[in-house]
């Protein structure tokens, strides 16, 4: 079971940026997906970002070119840049693993572990 663990929440003006990390256990999976969650109050949890074991990358259109994925050289943390933040943006995001070598959106139920979640808020 990989473990995860998210910082870097916290609350935002809107235009402004934060940095999301996932502290991970080490795996030895050749193939896999790490991604960005986010649920909302009401909302379903919906995929925001993707990092696949080939180094390409997923977005949903809501955070294309605002937001990017990253994970570090050891490999041992998941990154989440997040630029221009919109009130919309405001959500507990999680961060989650899975192995295998699809390259989907992600999707909640695909994934079989998450951390805990980080509360993002943005208003003025």
């Amino acid at each position: 079971v990989v473990q995860l663990v998210e910082s870097g929440g916290g609350s935002v003006q809107p235009g402004g940026s934060l940095r999301l990390s996932c502290a991970h256990s080490p795996f030895t999976y050749a193939f896999y997906s790490l991604a960005w969650f986010r649920q909302a109050p009401g909302s379903e949890r919906e995929g925001v970002a993707a990092l696949h074991d080939d180094g390409s990358t997923y977005y949903a259109d809501s955070v294309k070119g605002r937001f990017t994925i990253s994970q570090d050289k050891t490999k041992v943390t998941l990154s989440l840049q997040m630029n221009n933040l919109k009130p919309e943006d405001a959500a507990m995001y999680y961060c989650a693993f899975r192995y295998g070598a699809t390259r989907l959106p992600p999707a909640a139920n695909q994934y079989t572990s998450w951390g805990q979640g980080t509360q993002v808020s943005v208003s003025s």
